[in-house]
């Protein structure tokens, strides 16, 4: 592995942590929230201490042969009792169980690391091994015992977080069971890392040479579970603001159809008011803005609202028949209100007799504002519903069509009408 595929993981994951940190001054008596901040940090210091120039410094720096080794170690015992620890906090449960489980596997890493900087002080390894540490002194007095003690270690952590994350994924969904697959890939790499160290430290005791498997084979493995294993557990906690961010961005794109129809009817008050939002506005104050202007305008658009208009739409997509919504459906609805929306918009104006008694009046009926009402009812999903519809063929085809005549207003017209005389006949004799 190039230096670069230490140090590039090792940059993410401390910017990461640095994220973290704000959360873990506010929240440094939850559990949780340092065992998050723990695993992020030891894993990042995983990935910079492993590295080959690292190493060399670090031997450099204290002038001890392979000192790089054991601390490296420590590091990778430091984050398998995080991953352990964190796992157990995470699940939850009774708080003194969840207490006890931690402390128990919090003391028996303590020892493993602990032994680590003692058997090799007790060792011999003058040789300095910048990537084949494990397997050149396999054989070695107390530098044998360190290594299996910081594989077994390993070993162990990746194979109970990964059997306590398949059990835990069968009873959860959404974000967390996203993380937790991640995990399972994590820790399996892990638990594939350790089992092909092992076997090359192994096949050493027995006289055969499988090198090749700890200098070649295992190190990407153990670089790319321990950064799919960080992620695991960061992606229940990125992933729900992340999909907030996205679908908030994306709620507001599909309302544009919908806002550039009514662009023409919103107010100066409307006007001034959107376009007072600042440029830096998440998308969470630009989609509540853009809902509160269409909202806005279709309350002034309620007088032109046409119901004719659509229930001839709805006419029209049964007689397509499976070239169309089915009727009775949301998307049929949507495609029928969108064109009674467009026509109030763009359709030819009432003549002036109608203008003048909706102005005085109202609305003749109010059935297109009753209609428009009914169906966007609680909620966003229907006016996204409403902008998507604008662009169906079946709206276009209903807004081209000629203006019909309002029932409720023809009534209303020959109600005032005046009577024909009784005798036509006698007004041409005059």
């Amino acid at each position: 592995m190039r230096s670069t595929d230490y140090y590039l993981p090792a940059a993410t994951l401390t910017i990461a942590f640095i994220a973290k940190l704000p959360s873990l001054r506010y929240g440094w008596r939850d559990p949780l929230v340092r065992s998050v901040c723990f695993l992020v940090f030891t894993a990042a210091a995983c990935f910079f201490f492993a590295a080959p120039p690292t190493i060399t410094s670090v031997n450099r720096i204290t002038g001890v042969p392979n000192v790089s080794g054991p601390l490296v170690y420590m590091i990778m015992g430091s984050f398998s009792a995080a991953c352990l620890v964190l796992i157990v906090n995470w699940r939850g449960g009774p708080e003194d169980r969840v207490r006890r489980a931690s402390r128990r596997w919090l003391a028996l890493y303590t020892l493993a690391i602990a032994a680590i900087p003692v058997l090799f002080a007790l060792g011999d390894a003058p040789v300095e091994r910048l990537r084949d540490l494990d397997t050149y002194y396999a054989t070695t007095p107390y530098i044998r015992e360190m290594i299996v003690v910081y594989l077994v270690a390993h070993l162990l952590s990746a194979t109970v977080t990964t059997w306590m994350c398949l059990r835990w994924a069968r009873a959860v969904a959404g974000w967390l069971r996203a993380g937790l697959l991640v995990l399972i890939a994590g820790f399996g790499l892990n638990l594939v890392f350790a089992l092909t160290k092992l076997s090359a430290v192994v096949a050493r005791w027995t006289g055969r040479d499988w090198d090749h498997l700890s200098t070649t084979v295992a190190p990407p493995i153990v670089a790319v579970g321990g950064f799919v294993v960080t992620w695991g557990f960061l992606l229940p906690l990125v992933g729900p603001r992340l999909g907030a961010f996205i679908g908030g961005w994306a709620a507001y794109l599909r309302l544009g159809r919908l806002w550039r129809l009514l662009k023409d009817t919103r107010g100066a008050a409307d006007t001034a008011f959107h376009s007072a939002v600042p440029w830096w506005s998440d998308a969470d104050m630009r989609l509540t803005v853009r809902e509160t202007g269409i909202h806005d305008a279709l309350l002034r658009l309620h007088p032109r609202l046409d119901d004719t208009v659509r229930r001839r739409t709805l006419a029209g997509l049964a007689a397509r028949g499976s070239a169309a919504p089915a009727p009775g459906t949301d998307a049929a609805d949507a495609v029928a209100v969108a064109a009674m929306i467009r026509y109030a918009v763009t359709g030819p104006a009432p003549d002036r007799e109608d203008a003048e008694r909706t102005r005085v009046d109202g609305p003749a009926d109010g059935a297109g504002a009753d209609a428009l009402a009914e169906f966007l009812g609680p909620g966003r999903r229907r006016l996204l519903l409403l902008s998507k519809a604008l662009g169906s063929a079946a709206v276009t085809a209903a807004t081209t069509a000629p203006r019909p005549r309002n029932r409720a207003t023809d009534t209303h017209a020959t109600a005032v009408a005046p009577e024909p005389p009784a005798h036509p006949e006698s007004r041409s004799a005059s």
